[in-house]
C-alpha cells in the first residue's frame, strides 16, 4: 500500500497536499482522555455532547468503528475505544488496550450499560470474554451485552459464511403470528 502511495505522489501533483494533511493529523489530533477515540478536541464531541446517553457505553476496538457507528446513526450514547483487540500471535496483550480504563469508567459510577461491539471473529470474541471478566473480577455488575448477530438485511443464505449462519441459527427466536 505505501509503494502503491509513493507511486501515485509521483505521478499526480495533488497528491503532494497528502504529505502537510498528514503532518497536520499528526500534530493536532490525540486520544479522547475520556474514551480514547482520536479527537482535535478533548474531550472529543461525543464525550462533549450532554444529550447523549452517558450510562450507556458502546466498546469498540478502533476509532473507524465509532466513525461506522456515527454515520449510520443508530446509536446515541458514549463509546470506549480499547484501540485493538486481544491478539498474542500478533503482539496484542491485554495490558495493551484499555480494558483497565473502562473498568474505571465503570467504576466512577453512572453507566448502566455496557455493549461489546467487538468484531464477530476469534480476536474480537477473546476481546469481549476479557472486558467480561475484568468487570466481573472488579465486582462490577452493568449490564453487559453483545451486539446480535445474524443474517443481513437482503442478503442470500447460500452466500453466507458458516459463522453468521451458525450465529443466526443459535440466537433465532420464536415468530408468533400477530394478534389482531
Amino acid at each position: 500500500t505505501a509503494e502503491r502511495l509513493a507511486f501515485h505522489a509521483l505521478r499526480d501533483p495533488r497528491a503532494r497536499e497528502l504529505g502537510p494533511a498528514l503532518e497536520h493529523a499528526v500534530r493536532h489530533t490525540k486520544l479522547c482522555r475520556t474514551c480514547f477515540n482520536v479527537t482535535e478536541q478533548d474531550p472529543c464531541r461525543v464525550c462533549a455532547d450532554l444529550k447523549r446517553e452517558a450510562s450507556m457505553v458502546c466498546v469498540v476496538e478502533q476509532p473507524r468503528d465509532v466513525e461506522a457507528l456515527e454515520r449510520a446513526g443508530v446509536f446515541h450514547g458514549r463509546y470506549h475505544v480499547l484501540m485493538g483487540a486481544l491478539n498474542p500471535a500478533e503482539g496484542t496483550e491485554a495490558e495493551q488496550l484499555f480494558v483497565q480504563r473502562l473498568v474505571a469508567r465503570v467504576r466512577e459510577g453512572g453507566i448502566a450499560e455496557v455493549i461489546l461491539a467487538t468484531d464477530p471473529d476469534a480476536e474480537g470474541e477473546a476481546t469481549a470474554l476479557l472486558i467480561l471478566e475484568a468487570l466481573e473480577s472488579a465486582g462490577l455488575a452493568p449490564r453487559v451485552t453483545r451486539l446480535a448477530r445474524g443474517l443481513p438485511a437482503g442478503s442470500a443464505i447460500e452466500y453466507l459464511h458458516k459463522g453468521v449462519l451458525e450465529d443466526a441459527l443459535s440466537a433465532r427466536r420464536e415468530v408468533r403470528p400477530r394478534r389482531r
